[in-house]
């Protein structure tokens, strides 16, 4: 017998809280019990450019001091203007990433149009709130969001804390455990009217220089052929950057070190 739902909104995750709370992602834990031998995901960056916005994110996840995974893919598109990038506890990063993605496509199909960008913001906020529990115990998620705003015409970008307090960044921003060495050196990069060359380059020298400094940011694996995940959002929809370019620009700033000099 078929049960009526109770809920007649358009959010997804209100659907699940109120009718099928049993399907929301769930992480129990003991208390007490060790969070670190639980995968973490480490160094995300996102930064405005002439044409959107770009989101970046190393690969490796760790357990501790010991690697978990080499090869995480940590920015994920959520419907065809937005990326969210994960930072923190693997899995419900992952998770909340997915419940997200299904519902901005839930919200679009009964409206019959997509959030606005700052809207999506917002959304994302009541979850990680919804998290807070969870990230009391260690099983913290904290995200960045970005996206290109089709009514402004820009690309923009949010950072979140464990309450669900969002903060909209106005140039760029990173996340995880190297993001005070990648923050610096976008610092350094970063300049009105960047192309996407140029913030492609920016993104591959903070991840190269939070990879140096922060024993759990994955760099470049040139043996391996493990390269930072890319993307960008513009109007036309989401890109990926290919590898053989961040390769190229990864090379440059070897031998520009290897000359003594710094990378430009």
């Amino acid at each position: 017998m078929a049960i009526e739902a109770t809920y007649k909104g358009s959010s997804f995750f209100e659907l699940l809280q109120q009718d099928h709370p049993h399907l929301l992602p769930r992480f129990p834990i003991e208390p007490g019990a060790d969070t670190s031998k639980i995968p973490h995901g480490t160094t995300v960056l996102a930064a405005r450019y002439r044409d959107g916005v770009l989101v970046a994110g190393d690969r490796l996840a760790t357990e501790g001091y010991r690697v978990a995974s080499r090869d995480v893919e940590k920015v994920i598109a959520t419907d065809q203007h937005s990326l969210i990038a994960i930072a923190g506890a693997a899995g419900p990063s992952i998770e909340m990433a997915r419940v997200f993605s299904v519902e901005l496509e839930h919200y679009e199909k009964i409206e019959g149009e997509s959030l606005v960008l700052e809207g999506k913001a917002n959304k994302l906020s009541q979850m990680i709130r919804q998290n807070l529990p969870a990230a009391m115990q260690g099983l913290v998620v904290v995200p960045l969001f970005a996206g290109y705003d089709t009514r402004r015409r820009i690309g923009r970008l949010w950072k979140f804390d464990i309450t669900g307090g969002r903060y909209e960044e106005a140039n760029f921003e990173a996340n995880g455990s190297g993001s005070l060495y990648a923050r610096e050196s976008m610092k350094q990069d970063w300049q009105e009217g960047l192309d996407r060359d140029g913030v492609l380059r920016m993104a591959v020298r903070a991840l190269t220089a939070a990879s140096d400094e922060d024993r759990a940011t994955g760099g470049i694996d040139l043996e391996r052929r493990i390269f930072p995940v890319i993307r960008f959002s513009v109007e036309e929809g989401i890109e990926a950057a290919a590898e053989d370019q961040i390769e190229a620009i990864y090379r440059e700033i070897l031998q520009e070190r290897s000359a003594g000099g710094t990378a430009s």
